[in-house]
């Protein structure tokens, strides 16, 4: 039996086999009572709070521009997918589990900055880590009513002096509006009232986020789960079908996130000059992001001189970029849990030579013509079939490919020069949602990246060598809106016009 005073939790003696529980248990089915405290506490948290933070968050925010009510609207739409899913299953309790990451660490006792799970960040903003969020179904209630639990680390102030401050139970119901919250170690009340029969658990065993508190808790309750007729049900899909329409609020973050960067983008081509370190531009860009709020990059960024454009993932950035180079940067920064995702090309002499010119030019309009297809009813498949047409006419304009190749070789070829997607789906992650289809058409919310590209590697023989060595991609960020398409990053210039006035100046 646990007892915390300076909550007020009273466990009563034994309950069910054995486990701890509340006077109240048979009607609320879980062994702890809630905590009322609701006003933001005086102090530090784990995360900023309008208290400690009121440049970053208003009253009543969770997350910066993301309010309490926000995410609880987020939790009752997942409930109400939930009741979709679960029709036919009359008089049984519905329980969604959420874990966050864990803590890693790059060497002993030196952690990596931490990054939350994005499901369970989407679904309540708790930016700890070792952390559990339940929604639960509340008997005598249809769904989606339910109440909202998190489960997090206790106070502990030898911790803390290292660490840094830890919300606790009182501070992360304040914080984050959620019903009731507990120290983690309480969970295990919780998991002993889910092994019965008229329990359906919602969580994903194929892929647990935190190791750790799968085996000490889900595992067991899956094993437990997998000998009765209610099965534990993955729930990542329904989370992803959320998060794919963003509100106006998550749009209104990206919007910032793709300022930033194309602001980032153009001090960093100001900043060109030949011969240049690609080391020297990915930490120039990393900085312009950051003086500008960026919490952090989004992804590592491609920062590929000459050649190395032509590997999609180059992520070395140690070469130096000669004169007469062009340079390929993909980067991004997450602004506020949101991201931006641009890829941007341009000559660090200030000067593009005709045939990179030509190549620029034949993609930059590939991506004009792709943008404008952007809108409701298209769409990723819908373009990406249009965008290797256009290629494939591009490079025949070019002399890249043999006019007269044939149409079952013809998407081979392009391919062969193109071999990625025309875009994917963008949001709190880069590679946002990925469990959707790039077939589902386009919804008015929905925020996508469209980011054709032409590839000629100098050892390409059959190339006509005035383009070997040569990779160039344009990308930007859209959302899909009933009308024209809102590209975020609108600001970041990639007329050749424009990259040459703004890289000419540091020449």
């Amino acid at each position: 039996m646990s007892r915390f005073p300076q909550r007020g939790l009273i466990l009563a003696a034994r309950g069910w086999r054995g486990a701890a529980v509340c006077k109240s248990c048979a009607l609320r089915r879980f062994s702890i009572q809630p905590a009322q405290q609701k006003k933001i506490p005086n102090r530090y948290l784990g995360q900023p709070s309008p208290f400690t933070h009121p440049h970053l968050l208003k009253p009543g925010e969770v997350t910066p521009g993301l309010s309490q009510v926000e995410y609880a609207l987020r939790r009752h739409k997942l409930m109400v997918s939930i009741q979709k899913e679960a029709q036919g299953c009359d008089g049984l309790d519905h329980t969604v589990i959420l874990l966050s990451n864990p803590t890693y660490y790059m060497s002993n006792d030196i952690p990596y900055i931490f990054h939350q799970d994005t499901n369970f960040l989407y679904l309540c903003g708790f930016q700890e880590p070792d952390s559990i969020l339940v929604l639960q179904s509340i008997p005598g209630k249809a769904l989606p009513s339910h109440k909202s639990i998190l489960f997090v680390p206790r106070r502990d102030p030898n911790r803390e002096l290292w660490d840094g401050p830890r919300s606790g139970p009182d501070g992360a119901i304040a914080l984050t509006g959620v019903d009731e919250a507990y120290t983690i170690e309480e969970f295990r009340h919780l998991v002993a009232k889910l092994k019965g029969e008229s329990n359906v658990v919602w969580y994903d065993l194929r892929k647990p986020v935190h190791a750790e508190l799968h085996s000490d808790y889900m595992q067991p309750l899956a094993e437990v789960k997998a000998r009765s007729k209610n099965r534990i049900q993955a729930v990542r899909h329904l989370v992803q079908n959320l998060r794919l329409i963003k509100s106006p609020a998550e749009i209104e973050r990206m919007k910032i996130a793709g300022r930033v960067t194309a602001e980032a983008f153009t001090e960093t081509m100001f900043a060109s000059k030949t011969p240049v370190d690609e080391a020297f531009l990915y930490a120039k860009f990393e900085f312009e992001c950051r003086a500008r709020g960026a919490d952090i990059l989004a992804y590592p960024p491609v920062v590929a001189g000459g050649n190395r454009s032509n590997t999609l993932h180059y992520v070395k950035n140690n070469q130096l970029i000669k004169d007469g180079e062009l340079v390929l940067l993909d980067g991004g920064c997450e602004f506020s849990c949101y991201v931006s995702d641009i890829t941007r090309t341009w000559p660090v002499n200030g000067r593009f030579t005709k045939p990179q010119a030509e190549l620029y030019q034949a993609v930059l309009d590939i991506q004009k013509s792709c943008l404008s297809l952007c809108s409701p009813g298209m769409s990723l498949e819908n373009i990406y079939s249009l965008m290797l047409s256009l290629i494939g006419q591009k490079l025949k304009d070019l002399g890249v490919l043999d006019s007269s190749i044939t149409d079952s070789h013809f998407f081979k070829a392009v391919r062969k020069y193109c071999p990625h997607h025309v875009g994917h789906y963008l949001g709190m992650d880069v590679h946002d949602t990925p469990d959707i289809s790039r077939s589902i058409p386009f919804q008015p919310g929905m925020v996508i990246t469209i980011e054709p590209g032409i590839y000629i590697p100098e050892d390409d023989v059959s190339a006509p060598e005035k383009f070997r060595g040569i990779g160039v991609r344009i990308e930007d960020d859209v959302v899909i809106t009933e009308d024209a398409p809102l590209v975020l990053s609108a600001d970041c210039p990639k007329d050749i016009y424009h990259l040459e006035q703004i890289c000419g100046r540091s020449s």
